[in-house]
């Protein structure tokens, strides 16, 4: 795997970052502040924020930003895999485009989706740093991170709704295999074309591709093969 994608994968894995912005306030000193974030399928960032917020103000004033996270659960800090996108953010207009996928990802959202003074920004990236763990320190180029668009794009409303229809038993099957979890709430929440991603009991768990998946024909026999090895693992 090259380290675009391993990149962009560990982004995928993740919903909160330090977001770091130039302050309209203090003369163009780093701002830092903690915001969730959804990576969509091209690899950018989107992210939904007030216009009351700090950071909403120093992005009117200079659009450059940059987004870091990692595992915020593992406690090895030095030698665990952290990402740092550094981009430019724009507003996206067209909110219910981008809205259904974000409130699956962040239903606690649905309050602030409604307000007026709530507004979704998209941070497209302009290079990476990826850090996969101790010497794996690479800087990775926007052109080679960022995915042109692809048939599932369009599709994923229908496979999502197809796999929360019919597959729940199928998806508990995943959860065990891959992450080691007993689940019994399960939802598919977005499929990508590195994988997928589930609620299981509350968590978001995710589920990466061996290849990239771009259409659903493709994401359903890679969904298939993934439930006949995980329905063959011992309980």
């Amino acid at each position: 795997m090259n380290n675009a994608i391993e990149a962009r994968k560990m982004l995928r894995a993740h919903r909160y970052g330090a977001l770091s912005t130039l302050s309209k306030k203090f003369g163009g000193y780093p701002f830092g502040s903690i915001t969730p974030y959804l990576t969509d399928h091209d690899g950018s960032l989107v992210i939904l924020i007030s216009g009351l917020a700090e950071h909403t103000k120093n992005i009117l004033q200079d659009p450059h930003v940059s987004l870091i996270t990692h595992d915020q659960r593992d406690a090895q800090i030095q030698t665990q895999g952290r990402i740092t996108l550094l981009g430019d953010a724009e507003v996206i207009a067209d909110r219910s485009a981008i809205g259904a996928r974000y409130l699956r990802y962040f239903p606690e959202s649905e309050s602030y989706f409604q307000m007026h003074d709530f507004t979704f920004y998209r941070i497209r990236p302009v290079a990476l740093r990826y850090i996969g763990g101790f010497g794996r320190i690479h800087w990775v180029d926007s052109a080679k991170y960022n995915v042109p668009a692809y048939p599932l794009i369009e599709q994923e409303t229908d496979v999502v709704e197809h796999m929360n229809a019919d597959h729940l038993d199928t998806m508990r099957h995943y959860c065990k295999f891959i992450h080691q979890r007993d689940v019994l709430d399960v939802t598919m929440l977005g499929i990508d074309c590195d994988g997928f991603d589930v609620s299981a009991d509350g968590d978001t768990l995710r589920f990466d591709f061996p290849e990239p998946t771009l259409d659903a024909q493709q994401a359903r026999a890679a969904l298939v093969a993934l439930a006949r090895v995980s329905k063959q693992q011992p309980a």
